[in-house]
């Protein structure tokens, strides 16, 4: 790797476990007085809302709790409505992808709506007029990237939209173990193989450079020891502080790359098809491997040392498919589907999936060009 190029982000990163009690003193810090929080009924009923709002007080001045899953246009047009009422100067993503996801979309719409102009960074330093400020309860890895998702009815057709700026990466981000404790298994598997994901297409992307990788693989090292962990005894905070340290190095990794293949399947599966994004991870993470080995051989081969897996004199190639092998192990083990049929998705509906999936800009920058709707379909009949 002799030339690289890559944008860093103004963050301010604090991890250890009981850190959300300093959230107060962060919020302190930046001057933010009134806050939005975007959440999910779970965090509220897990005590984790409660939390933040002994911690706020009267500059948490509003809430939106109502998150689904891939971000649906119509809840960022409520949570906007609530944040512009409000008159708020920072907005809080509390628990997964989707709510951290939901609050960049409202910081970056709410900037649009104030200035007049598109909230997009002309320079890689531009900051945002509405601050992000990221609270992972899972390990989705939204927290660190300058990207979000926002899932659109159009003509019919529902299509996640993705959205990459330099402005929306969060400003401050906390990660407290604590709030992992009670992740149920599920979902702990889900976002951690997604969090896998992140990791692995890091590894392999086009705009791939030092650091990414080194995060990438000191990630893939933490997710393969501490996930089976984790699903296994959701209560050990030593597992789960791995693993959110996987995770974080993930998100790390990814946000200043390009995505690939793997993600922008994914992100099809998602916002049309309606899987949740952790188990189309599960499902189609193997395959994307596969069909990027004869281009990635090298860098799978890192991969698979990465996860322990034993490639004393095997050629690049079979320690890359062993890599995807013990993905595809892993999921199994963590009882998630491993068939696009068990999570929903009907065969007629791939020939569809596969032409919106070409246009995704995650494809069109897959290590391994794809010149046709069909080379998608195959992966999709493989996976089905």
């Amino acid at each position: 790797m002799t030339q690289f190029n890559y944008t860093a982000y103004a963050q301010e990163i604090v991890f250890a476990a009981g850190s959300l009690a300093r959230l107060g003193e962060a919020v302190n810090r930046f001057g933010w007085q009134r806050l939005i929080l975007c959440t999910s009924p779970s965090l509220r009923a897990s005590g984790h809302v409660a939390a933040i709002e002994a911690a706020l007080g009267t500059r948490l001045v509003a809430s939106y709790e109502r998150t689904q899953s891939h971000v649906l246009d119509f809840q960022l047009a409520e949570a906007l409505k609530l944040a512009e009422v409000a008159e708020i100067d920072a907005v809080i993503g509390l628990g997964g992808g989707s709510p951290i996801g939901l609050a960049k979309a409202v910081s970056s719409t709410l900037e649009e709506q104030r200035t007049g102009r598109p909230a997009r960074a002309a320079f890689p330093t531009d900051q945002p007029l509405i601050p992000v400020v990221a609270i992972p309860t899972t390990y989705a890895g939204s927290e660190m990237t300058p990207i979000y998702g926002v899932t659109h009815q159009t003509d019919g057709t529902t299509r996640k939209i993705t959205v990459r700026d330099a402005k929306i990466a969060p400003k401050l981000v906390i990660y407290d173990p604590l709030l992992t404790l009670n992740l149920p298994p599920e979902v702990t598997a889900g976002t951690g193989i997604n969090a896998l994901a992140h990791c692995v297409e890091a590894v392999y992307s086009i705009t791939r450079h030092p650091l990414s990788t080194a995060a990438a693989l000191a990630g893939i090292q933490a997710i393969t020891r501490a996930l089976p962990r984790c699903y296994d005894h959701g209560d050990d905070l030593s597992a789960r502080t791995e693993m959110l340290r996987g995770a974080h190095l993930g998100g790390t990794a990814l946000a200043s790359v390009s995505m690939g293949l793997h993600h922008g399947l994914c992100h099809v599966l998602g916002g049309t098809a309606g899987v949740p994004h952790g188990v189309a991870n599960a499902i189609m993470l193997p395959h994307a491997m596969r069909f990027n080995l004869d281009a990635t051989a090298p860098k799978l081969a890192q991969v698979a040392r990465a996860m322990g897996l034993d490639g004393a004199g095997q050629s690049d190639e079979v320690a890359g498919e062993a890599a995807a092998q013990h993905v595809y192990n892993m999921v199994s083990q963590l009882g998630l589907p491993q068939r696009l049929r068990e999570a929903g998705v009907n065969e007629a509906d791939l020939p569809r999936l596969a032409e919106l999936a070409l246009k995704s800009s995650a494809v069109q920058s897959n290590p391994k060009p794809l010149s046709s709707a069909a080379q998608a379909e195959a992966i999709f009949r493989a996976a089905w």
